[in-house]
């Protein structure tokens, strides 16, 4: 291989990590097939006059599929906020009100406020749906909502079971992917839930989402120091049920929402 492309190839090794997707495929998908189960009938009729055959959970990915199309490029700031590290829960809270930066938290309200209008066209509507579908997800992955400095968890190398990684990746896909389950499995593993426990997670609002990402990826970044970057068993061991939580509230609230506006 000569030098240059020698050259190229690392560099694309490299650069890979920084393109990390929200939740993986099986990630959205799971939220997206434990929200379906929680559609108003109603709301289920509208839908599948704008999706077709096309599940919510094969819906899901679409966001981050359309990033191959550089029509798209647009939207790449839409899947994520970043924010000042060491925040309360208090001074997130107050610094997403008065977001007016092109972010996940502006973009996924402008979102709902889109689908809540009654002129918009079939295809309009099936754009901001997948939209929605895809950046409710991305809204409850904790690194998608992350200090600005570490590109939410991007820079922070770590092994994956001896395989280089970042903490972000490891977010999106790793711990995920390694329950080895397909979306259907994994979501009706995790998808147990009370009324009261619904109706709980539906009232919050989209700044208490992104508030309980945020605080969630402040606790991770201490665990990760230049002496403990192996992360494997245990690590899956002390993290999964954060994990399948996030990604069960993502399902209820996506819900919640998507009958709120088609219901």
């Amino acid at each position: 291989m000569k030098p240059v492309n020698k050259i190229l190839l690392l560099l694309f090794f490299f650069a890979l990590p920084f393109y990390s997707l929200a939740w993986g495929v099986l990630g959205h998908r799971i939220v997206g097939e434990i929200a379906d189960s929680y559609l108003t009938a109603k709301a289920r009729a509208e839908i599948k006059k704008i999706l077709g055959d096309e599940s919510i959970a094969i819906s899901a990915n679409w966001a981050d599929f359309i990033k191959s199309d550089s029509t798209y490029n647009y939207l790449s700031p839409w899947h994520y906020i970043n924010l000042e590290r060491g925040l309360s829960t208090e001074n997130a809270k107050a610094f997403l009100l008065k977001d007016t930066a092109v972010d996940l938290y502006t973009k996924l309200n402008f979102v709902v406020k889109q689908l809540k209008t009654k002129t918009l066209s079939l295809d309009q509507k099936r754009f901001y749906l997948k939209l929605l579908i895809h950046f409710v997800g991305d809204a409850h992955q904790p690194l998608h909502a992350s200090g600005k400095e570490t590109a939410g968890g991007n820079r922070v190398r770590v092994l994956w079971f001896n395989n280089q990684s970042n903490l972000h990746a490891v977010w999106d896909e790793a711990l995920v992917n390694f329950q080895q389950l397909s979306y259907t499995e994994y979501a009706a593993a995790i998808n147990h839930t009370t009324l009261k426990q619904r109706l709980a997670w539906q009232k919050a609002s989209v700044a208490d989402w992104i508030s309980e990402s945020y605080l969630i990826s402040e606790t991770l970044y201490p665990e990760i120091t230049e002496k403990d970057q192996k992360l494997s068993y245990d690590y899956n061991f002390r993290h999964i049920k954060t994990v399948n939580e996030q990604l069960l509230k993502g399902g209820v609230r996506l819900a919640g929402l998507l009958n709120a506006i088609f219901g």
